[in-house]
């Protein structure tokens, strides 16, 4: 009778241990999952910020050779007003 118990606490240690590696295995494949979801992610946000940072690159360059033309214009435009026409009109009001 000893024999048989022995051997059933046997069988019963081995189920537990199978079933125990069944969850242990099951919970490895949950983080393995999810671990394909983090790397997915990432693997777009750095796509995303590489796309951003070439974008921002190429239009810091376009900024860069592109020329100003408004000042231009400014320069052009400030020629026009000498100081001698509101002193013209200075003189003016004080006859």
């Amino acid at each position: 009778m000893n024999r048989f118990d022995a051997m059933s606490k046997d069988a019963l240690n081995r189920v537990e241990e199978i079933m125990n590696s069944t969850k242990l295995n099951e919970f490895l494949h949950r983080k393995e999952e999810e671990e394909k979801k983090k790397t997915c992610i990432l693997w777009i946000l750095a796509i995303i910020g590489a796309v951003a940072a070439v974008a921002a690159i190429a239009y810091g360059v376009y900024r860069f050779f592109t020329p100003d033309y408004l000042e231009d214009f400014e320069d052009d435009f400030d020629d026009d007003f000498d100081d001698d026409f509101f002193e013209d009109e200075d003189e003016k009001d004080e006859k």
